[in-house]
């Protein structure tokens, strides 16, 4: 059964008030704030260099956000897509919004490789079995990118 099916349960899930992102104040493995929302990177992310962003201000779907918030969003995307890419070396970034499990506005950013497991088709992120940092890659990574991004800043 999905949260969609009882909608008084999907109504308050929507609301700030119940939604956990906004309850905690900031998403896990954050990396960074920038204008319009928080930049996370999980170890377990299905893609090395894959991060996240969260809007800083809560909304479900991209048009609920103000002009300005809306448009802090996707400078940030810009911002983010670009450190990655320079830092990873990727041959392609990818992006996606769903919010289906978590109805905070947040954008997946995946960067691809030449022979990465999803060649051809999309990235599911489910099937990553095994871990895609070797030991001690991920704190370095995280750091250049950090570090790219605050050079854009």
């Amino acid at each position: 059964m999905s949260l969609w099916d009882d909608s008084e349960a999907w109504a308050r899930a929507r609301g700030a008030e119940g939604c956990g992102i906004c309850r905690r104040g900031v998403p896990g493995d954050a990396l960074a704030v920038l204008e319009g929302s928080w930049v996370g990177m999980p170890e377990d992310g299905p893609m090395r260099g894959y991060c996240f962003l969260m809007a800083l201000e809560h909304a479900v779907e991209l048009h609920d956000l103000s002009d300005g918030a809306a448009a802090a969003f996707m400078r940030d995307a810009r911002i983010v897509s670009a450190a990655i890419q320079r830092v990873t070396g990727a041959v392609k970034m990818n992006y996606e919004i769903h919010g289906n499990t978590v109805p905070h506005l947040h954008m997946h950013i995946f960067p691809r490789y030449a022979g990465d497991p999803f060649v051809g088709r999309p990235i599911d992120p489910a099937s990553i079995r095994h871990p895609v940092y070797a030991p001690s890659e991920y704190q370095p990574l995280r750091a250049a990118i950090r570090d790219a991004l605050e050079r854009s800043a």
